[in-house]
């Protein structure tokens, strides 16, 4: 059967007030973009009439400006999961505008399909191509897009002609049975495929297809700047000396890195040193810093949700398609982000916080515990599960004004059970193995900044004693003095 060709104007229409849909992609790689922007102006049309128009949103992570940026500022989100970075949707979150819904990312396709969320109405799946027996070859990113497209009343196909043909058999899809017929993931290296290159769907289901051109919506990073780079030495430097002792096999271990500019700033370190040999990656992103890793010899092989990458990066692997296809693999999130994956492999987990107080206890969502940054991400999938679980950040921040380190964690991600190394640009804290008292001490002495010691050990001083030294009446002091002052200096022990 042939699909009906519609603008996308005309595919927005199907999607009413109270509707959820779910989208493909993972980071604005994959996304839908002029759907979304369309339901956004339609949105803008009815609250002018007086009309209500919210709808949910289910994603396999962030979108771009085209999805949550346009439907945040158009009010038009009722219920949104999960993790997200633009600043409209950040803003509204915050004055509880939106329902948001933190989960960890290899949940979410399994939480849709056990009917936690409700039923997903109109699905908006991204592809590069589509046939008309009801396969579709999704485009940069998967996430979720394998159990939207299955669970979906209805479908849209965004057709983008930005992606190029030749990148079909790049990704292995496939979905995971539910308890209790669950079996292992297939999955044994990070080059093993268990699916597909396609998403196979009853074509009865298709409302039809919007052409479109469309880059994605890449974000850009700053370039490393002295304090990534020298967090990025300190983890090459941590890892290597694992590798040297014995404590790394030879042949080193799958990487799984998050995502921004301490993460590039750590890969580009370890390509950099001779000793780290090829190295192959599992994670959820593959950036920038890991194509060129690639092309270096330096990266053997990466297996992702996405690639989240600049428009000139991914044009360039499109143009040496046949170079890069025997070196990446993009999967569903809750592949790419398996708990049971990660611990086969081995992995070793890289990734970043807010904060982390004494005790290795990780905040990586909220700012002074209230105020939603973006999300945990995958993060949480990768670092209980993995071989070796690294959190980096540097020292300070805001000038100095907001020490990284302090006391106690202001809202807790990441627990000390599953963090076990935490790195700034000040030093290296290993933490495994050590009891409460011992990795304080350790953080103290190689983590907090030099403007900041003196405040760690006083509170320490007036600690209760116990297997967990905590003074509870003082223990958010340096949030107090930045909510009141604007300064953690000024704290009072």
């Amino acid at each position: 059967m042939a699909f009906k060709r519609m603008t996308a104007a005309e595919a927005a229409a199907y999607v009413k007030d109270g509707y959820n849909i779910g989208l493909s992609g993972f980071t604005p790689a994959g996304t839908p973009k002029a759907v979304t922007a369309e339901i956004g102006k339609m949105a803008h049309e009815l609250h002018e009439q007086g009309k209500p128009f919210q709808i949910g949103i289910f994603t396999g992570a962030s979108t771009g400006d085209s999805c949550d940026g346009i439907l945040s500022r158009e009010h038009a989100i009722r219920y949104r999961a999960p993790y997200t970075t633009n600043k409209d949707f950040r803003t509204a979150v915050n004055n509880g505008e939106i329902a948001y819904n933190d989960i960890h990312l290899s949940q979410m396709a399994q939480e849709l399909r056990y009917g936690f969320m409700g039923k997903v109405n109109i699905g908006i799946i991204e592809a590069f191509d589509v046939t008309d027996d009801g396969k579709i070859w999704v485009t940069a990113g998967v996430g979720i897009a394998p159990t939207v497209a299955r669970l979906a009343d209805k479908l849209i196909i965004e057709l983008n002609a930005a992606h190029a043909k030749c990148a079909k058999g790049l990704h292995d899809i496939f979905e995971l049975q539910d308890p209790p017929y669950r079996r292992e993931i297939p999955v044994y290296k990070p080059s093993d495929r268990a699916g597909k290159d396609y998403i196979q769907v009853d074509p009865s289901k298709m409302l039809g297809i919007v052409d479109v051109n469309i880059p994605d919506e890449a974000r850009g990073f700053t370039a490393p700047d002295e304090i990534t780079q020298q967090i990025g030495h300190n983890v090459a430097q941590f890892l290597i000396s694992d590798l040297k002792r014995g404590i790394i096999p030879s042949t080193f271990l799958p990487l799984q890195s998050g995502v921004g500019n301490v993460a590039n700033a750590v890969l580009g370190a370890l390509g950099e040193d001779p000793s780290v040999p090829a190295f192959e990656m599992y994670t959820e992103v593959i950036q920038d810093s890991v194509i060129n890793l690639m092309r270096e010899g330096h990266c053997k092989f990466g297996s992702s949700s996405s690639l989240s990458v600049s428009n000139e990066t991914l044009q360039s692997v499109y143009d040496d398609m046949n170079f890069f296809k025997d070196k990446l693999v993009l999967r569903p999130t809750e592949v790419s982000n398996s708990p049971e994956v990660a611990r086969r492999l081995g992995l070793i987990a890289m990734n970043t916080a807010l904060e982390a107080d004494i005790y290795g206890n990780v905040n990586s969502t909220h700012v002074s515990g209230v105020k939603m940054m973006n999300g945990i991400g995958g993060s949480g999938d990768f670092t209980r599960n993995a071989f070796i679980s690294i959190f980096s950040c540097p020292s300070v921040a805001k000038g100095g004004k907001i020490s990284a380190i302090i006391p106690m964690c202001s809202h807790v991600d990441h627990n000390e059970h599953s963090v076990k190394v935490l790195i700034t640009e000040q030093g290296i804290a290993d933490l495994r193995g050590k009891s409460p008292a011992e990795r304080a001490k350790c953080i103290i002495e190689n983590c907090v900044h030099p403007d900041y010691k003196q405040l760690m050990w006083d509170y320490l001083k007036i600690s209760q004693k116990g297997q967990t030294a905590h003074c509870l009446e003082k223990a958010f002091a340096m949030h107090k003095a930045l909510a009141e002052k604007g300064d953690m200096h000024l704290a009072e022990f």
